[in-house]
This record gives C-alpha cells, structure tokens and sequence, in this order.
C-alpha cells in the first residue's frame, strides 16, 4: 500500500526530539483501519518513506488520531528540508493481506 501526500516539517522536542511530517487524515484513517495487522508494539507502524532522491525506513508515532512520520537528521540534510518547509513525502506500507 502507498501514500502520496504533502506536508509541512515540524519540530517535537520532547525527551527525544525530532522532527517530523503530520500523515493526512485519509490516509491515516486506512493506516489505522489496518493497525492491528501492520503494528510492532506501541501502535508505531514501520514504513518505507522517500523525500526526492532519499529513501528510509522508519516507523510512523500516532498521533492526535493520526500519525506522524519523522524525518531523519540524514534525510533532511540530503534533501536541504528545514523547519516549516512543505515536502513531498511516498511512503509505503508492507501489507501482506
């Protein structure tokens, strides 16, 4: 399953900050739809997420009925992304249904 969407970076500097991309809602209405079938634990949900040339894996926080994707140091250093810029971000999810 695949997401293409848009979204603007934003900071958490909570206990391990970080930056990350808010998951639209429609989309994170069908991620949470399969949850419990994609899920490791914590209701984090690993993906495969590329910004331009850059691909990493990474999980995605929920979040405010949603979820987050974050963006590495590498990432956004490779992809000259700083705070409050609007990225394009395809993520894909391994579902084997």
């Amino acid at each position: 399953m695949e997401f293409e969407f848009a979204g603007e970076v934003w900071y958490w500097r909570g206990p391990s900050p970080f930056h990350f991309v808010t998951v639209p809602p429609d989309a994170s209405e069908q991620i949470h739809e399969l949850s419990s079938l994609l899920t490791y634990g914590w209701g984090v949900i690993p993906v495969t997420a590329q910004i331009g040339e850059t691909t990493w894996t990474t999980s995605l926080f929920p979040r405010d009925d949603g979820y987050a994707l974050p963006l590495r140091a590498s990432v956004r250093s490779a992809q000259d992304v700083t705070l409050g810029d609007v990225v394009r971000v395809t993520m894909r999810l391994d579902v084997s249904l």
